[in-house]
């Protein structure tokens, strides 16, 4: 799928070039279930990077639907929508040097390989970081209770429980539930590019 542009607009140039900006940004992508951890190692990621002097910023799913993402619902096409947003922004904030730290849900593979294809073309690092803990295990965690009021109908399309997710078949990274936040943010921060 093409990327959306509206019509009569070409790019605009700024007077500075991405190699002056004095970082390098780049995209981390946190994909997996509702529970998993992706916001929780985003912020640790999001700390130290911050704490070292780089630019970073974290995109968390819930956040961007305060705002930004504040008018879509949870259909596939809304989620597909969400994501795409999302992936636009990063990468924006990748594009200026700050390093985007994305924490959503995301459960469609299509969708993540569009915030992919997005960064591959404007030449911007992007990894796709998969934190796999189980479902049974996000359920049990769940700080927001909305695994419980899945299970008993009070939410419908809840990813994992009556709505899909698809892993990812090729992430540049993957985080079991056995690594502590400290761990797994450190897994990632080998990742980002210097």
């Amino acid at each position: 799928m093409a990327r959306r542009q509206s019509p009569d607009v070409s790019w605009h140039e700024g007077r500075v070039a991405r190699k002056d900006r004095g970082s390098r940004g780049a995209t981390i992508w946190f994909t997996g279930l509702p529970s998993s951890g992706k916001s929780t190692i985003a912020a640790a990621v999001e700390e130290r990077l911050v704490s070292a002097g780089r630019p970073a910023y974290r995109l968390d799913g819930d956040n961007l639907r305060h705002g930004l993402s504040g008018d879509l619902g949870f259909s596939a096409e809304d989620r597909a929508e969400n994501v795409r947003r999302a992936g636009e922004v990063a990468a924006l904030l990748a594009d200026a040097g700050v390093v985007a730290l994305v924490s959503l849900v995301s459960p469609f593979a299509v969708d993540r390989e569009r915030a992919r294809r997005a960064h591959e073309v404007a030449g911007l690092p992007f990894a796709e970081v998969y934190v796999s803990t189980p479902p049974a295990e996000c359920e049990r965690r769940d700080p927001k209770g909305l695994w419980a009021r899945a299970r008993v109908g009070q939410i419908t399309g809840f990813t994992g429980v009556d709505d899909p997710y698809e892993p990812p078949s090729d992430p540049e990274l993957t985080l079991g539930p056995e690594l502590s936040v400290e761990a797994a943010a450190e897994e990632v921060l080998r990742w980002i590019p210097r």
